[in-house]
């Protein structure tokens, strides 16, 4: 089989804007988020934004839902509030909020609004990120942020407050390389986004697939067709997630090392199934369906022109195949 040929397909049928009316909830309902926001806490906070993939042009239509960032000043909770203090506040809110609409928890970094599924069957998943600018109104200058750990965070524990970062860089720096070369980095994110997809609840987040294809770019020549490019990216992350040293730098704070997110038996099952990914397919290419696989709902039909006719019982190739 066409190996490049299938990808290409997976990543079509893998398209958001294919999903255009669940698409239009997320959108709606961040909106509403995002109003309530605003509302409860007026000048405590600036203006949330949206950070995830789809900000990012990097989604894909069997798993997606938004990140909504929302930047707190630095006084917002007294000026001897803590990180806990604001992200427990803010829990406290969209429980109470939507304890009745949605299942609302508390996540490593974020609040999860896991929506209830609506007259047709859609559910909508809102992540409430909250972040608190490092000085007092200094974040419309810099829009560097602190993030809390809640949960522990593959090396990083629990109620940790060393998490300084970026957003907006980090969504730009993913943007931006995939801007111009969107034939290229833009496909093999949105393909290892759905390999996860089909691996169930994964521990990889998917902003680490993003920078570890970025990096793997930039230390590989990448050249081919999507699946020549793909093993190479695949190759890459078996190879050197695993390496002591390794480290993938966060373009919001070049002191954060991205890694640290995964811990050591995460990295080592990321290498253990990129390598297991590669042999199976290796030893037989039609597995690449079972973990590339295309969406069905929008997996297009064989076009008659391109298959065999009968008549009587002898096929009949199409007429646009030429044989000599």
């Amino acid at each position: 089989m066409d190996k490049g040929l299938h990808l290409e397909n997976v990543v079509k049928t893998h398209q958001i804007t294919k999903e255009k009316d669940l698409l239009d909830k997320h959108i709606k309902k961040k909106n509403e988020v995002k109003d309530a926001l605003k509302e409860k806490y007026e000048s405590d906070i600036y203006e949330p934004y949206n950070s995830g993939s789809y900000a990012k042009n990097t989604a894909i239509n069997t798993k997606f839902d938004f990140d909504l960032v929302s930047p707190f000043k630095r006084n917002s909770f007294g000026s001897n509030g803590t990180l806990k203090e604001m992200y427990e506040d803010l829990y406290d809110f969209l429980y109470e909020k939507y304890k009745n609409d949605a299942e609302v928890r508390k996540q490593k970094v974020s609040i999860g609004l896991d929506f209830y599924a609506d007259a047709v069957g859609d559910k909508i998943k809102i992540d409430v990120v909250p972040g608190r600018e490092l000085n007092q109104d200094q974040y419309t200058d810099d829009e560097n942020l602190n993030l809390y750990v809640y949960y522990k965070y593959g090396n990083i524990d629990a109620g940790s407050e060393r998490i300084k970062t970026n957003v907006q860089s980090q969504i730009s720096n993913i943007k931006d390389r995939a801007d111009k070369e969107k034939e290229s980095i833009r496909k093999i994110i949105r393909l290892l986004k759905v390999w996860k997809h089909s691996k169930g609840d994964y521990p990889t987040k998917s902003f680490f697939l993003e920078l570890i294809t970025i990096k793997a770019f930039d230390n590989n020549t990448i050249t081919g067709n999507l699946w020549d490019k793909l093993k190479v990216i695949s190759e890459y992350i078996r190879d050197n997630v695993t390496k002591d040293g390794f480290t993938l730098t966060d373009p919001g704070n070049s002191s954060n090392n991205l890694a640290d997110t995964l811990t050591e038996l995460e990295k080592q099952q990321l290498s253990d199934d990129m390598k297991n990914m590669l042999e199976r397919i290796d030893d037989n290419e039609v597995n690449i369906k079972i973990y590339f696989p295309e969406n069905p709902k929008f997996k297009e039909k064989d076009n008659n022109e391109n298959r065999y006719g009968t008549y009587k019982i002898m096929p009949v190739p199409p007429v646009k195949l030429n044989f000599g």
